[in-house]
């Protein structure tokens, strides 16, 4: 009887697409921290999507316009999109900024793939699998011991700091990005989509620029709101939709899971933000739940409510 065939090895070249823009991501962190305190959160928010929008343009405007009957039919889940992955998410970051470290920061937007699972269980109907469930309860408890500094009662007593929050909030706006992404699967082309929701990112922004202090350019900012608006915003896109065409979105996600391991390493090199043995607990324990969450089946699509 013949052996089945074995599968063919993945090139190595392909591995480095997923893993580049992880990278990308994880610097973005650090970037984002050192934003901090030499810009304001609406200016490099701002800043940084007018500049990726103008980078975009020469690429993505003409396949937009030959496209424009579908992408005027899913503007308003465009805007939607626009709305969660490009100002909420990355808007609420640059002020959790200000009173967070880049170390929790990292740990707490590895949970988006967690929290996916559990808003794709509300907005999609799908029932969770045990192994989703038992890794939801493994990170909060990490959560709990990062956040609460090594005593989760602390919590209790004191609450979450405000940035924490705030990064928290991000991370479910990312989630729900995430789902509502899947779930309407659109049918403009991947730059496309992109190249409008960068649009509707500065439209969003842009009340806020205009109402807070002026935050000039300078010698200090320009360099964070050009790596801002030029790696995480298109090289990394470009490179994760290269890794998941040639991996698979699976075998992809699996990179998403080193962000916060290379946000701790470069945090502590060039912030000084030196982990603590709660960061090193809480962290690890946040990321065995989400890994836990992912090793389960997919979640299976639940009956819809006839009420």
């Amino acid at each position: 009887m013949p052996r089945p065939a074995a599968t063919a090895p993945v090139p190595a070249r392909y591995l480095l697409y997923p893993l580049l823009a992880a990278l990308i991501w994880s610097v973005n962190m650090i970037v984002t921290k050192m934003a901090a305190g030499v810009i304001a959160p609406a200016a490099i928010g701002f800043y940084r999507w007018v500049l990726a929008g103008a980078l975009l343009t020469p690429f993505a405007l003409p396949g937009t316009w030959a496209q424009r009957r579908l992408v005027l039919a899913c503007l308003p889940r465009l805007a939607a999109l626009g709305a969660l992955g490009m100002w909420l998410f990355q808007g609420l970051a640059y002020v959790a900024a200000a009173t967070t470290t880049a170390t929790n920061m990292g740990f707490i937007t590895a949970t988006v793939p967690l929290l996916t699972i559990g808003v794709g269980a509300l907005v999609l109907r799908e029932r969770p699998a045990w192994t989703a469930v038992a890794g939801g309860v493994v990170s909060l408890v990490g959560l709990a011991l990062l956040i609460g500094e090594g005593d989760p009662a602390r919590l209790m007593s004191v609450g979450a700091n405000h940035g924490d929050l705030l990064m928290g909030g991000a991370a479910l706006a990312y989630a729900l990005y995430g789902v509502l992404l899947r779930r309407w699967a659109l049918p403009v082309g991947p730059w496309q989509s992109l190249y409008v929701q960068v649009l509707f990112g500065v439209i969003f922004q842009l009340p806020a620029f205009l109402m807070a202090p002026a935050s000039p350019l300078n010698a200090d900012n320009l360099p964070l709101v050009l790596y801002a608006g030029v790696f995480p915003s298109l090289f990394a896109p470009f490179l994760w939709m290269q890794g998941v065409r040639h991996l698979g979105p699976n075998r992809a996600s699996v990179f998403i899971n080193l962000m916060p391991v290379a946000t701790v390493a470069i945090a502590a090199v060039f912030l000084g933000e030196r982990p603590h043995l709660f960061h090193i607990a809480g962290g690890a324990l946040a990321l065995a739940g989400v890994l836990l969450a992912q090793m389960g089946p997919r979640p299976a699509r639940g009956r819809r409510s006839s009420v």
